[in-house]
């Protein structure tokens, strides 16, 4: 870590300080670092998107994307102030702050992100029409440190199947190496999860097309009752290319964490910038329309998880008390 020049706190941060303008007077910029994942996944898209926005509504913040190896990285990394914030599937967050598995984390909620309902996509000349079909098949179930192997592993339980028993399981290097294995063969699926997901995107623009399995009705029933953390969700239709219809099916929410650290005025600061910026960023991105103060407040899985300096602000912007 290097000292931060931050004229006002002398903050601990992870980056230096660096001139900018405003109003004609110098001012100490406050360099954020924001862990994403392997390139070809939702999680770097999000994060340039974010890191634009912000930097653009709040002259004296930069924010400076990196690519990780996905959730699971990402937490280890704040933990041990590596990083200032970053991306997290809502599974791995679930398990970090309940402490399955680990000890409880004291990371923080920064903001929520977008909701992820999981599904797989196969080609649209597949013969796959349901989960059990796929069942023996060579699965692609995404990058090796993202928290979507861990949605499918939760999902494929709650309805009596094991993900690395019950398919010949694929995890990536690179999350954007899935669509190419799908189109060629080497996989018959691939899982994903969300709106504007870019596994998704490039598959259904493949020549052919695609189509999209999702739990049915009673299996998200089965899912549900097992593990209780997961939401129903729905991908809106006209999501996709040729997705006429709305996709019922079930996950969480993502969301950005900050390291404990991460002092309050900071954390208040970016939450302020953010949310007086949602416009903008629904303008950037279609999956960050999500992104609110409500939708935060929502999403935790209870407020005292929220950033102490985030939640002055909620509380100032009036939504939470």
């Amino acid at each position: 870590m290097k000292l931060a020049g931050i004229a006002c706190a002398g903050l601990l941060l992870l980056a230096g300080g660096a001139a900018a303008q405003e109003g004609g007077k110098a001012i100490t910029k406050t360099t954020i670092s924001l862990g994403t994942a392997t390139p070809g996944g939702g999680f770097p898209v999000y994060g340039n998107a974010f890191a634009e926005v912000m930097n653009a509504a709040d002259p004296a913040l930069s924010i400076e994307p990196r690519n990780t190896k996905g959730s699971n990285e990402n937490v280890p990394l704040l933990e041990s102030d590596q990083l200032d914030i970053a991306l997290v599937a809502g599974e791995p967050s679930y398990e970090a702050f309940m402490g399955i598995g680990r000890a409880a984390t004291k990371l923080k909620i920064l903001t929520a992100m977008y909701s992820s309902p999981g599904m797989f996509v196969v080609r649209a000349d597949s013969p796959y029409k349901t989960i059990r079909d796929l069942v023996g098949q060579p699965v692609a179930f995404g990058a090796k440190g993202s928290g979507l192997p861990i949605l499918s592993r939760y999902v494929l339980d709650g309805i009596g199947l094991k993900q690395d028993e019950d398919f010949k399981a694929i995890y990536l290097d690179r999350a954007g190496d899935g669509p190419a294995m799908v189109q060629d063969g080497r996989a018959a699926a691939l899982w994903g999860a969300g709106v504007g997901w870019p596994g998704f995107a490039a598959m259904v623009q493949a020549p052919g097309g695609a189509r999209f399995i999702a739990p049915d009705a009673s299996e998200i029933a089965r899912v549900r009752a097992k593990h209780t953390f997961l939401k129903p969700l729905t991908v809106p239709a006209n999501s996709y290319p040729n997705q006429p219809a709305a996709i019922d099916s079930i996950g969480s929410w993502s969301f950005v964490l900050a390291r404990e650290s991460l002092p309050d005025d900071v954390a208040y600061r970016l939450a302020r910038t953010l949310h007086g910026a949602e416009a903008a960023l629904c303008k950037k991105l279609s999956q960050a329309c999500e992104t609110t103060a409500a939708n935060t407040v929502a999403a935790a899985p209870n407020a005292a998880l929220i950033h102490p300096g985030v939640m002055k602000y909620f509380r100032e912007a009036g939504v939470a008390k």
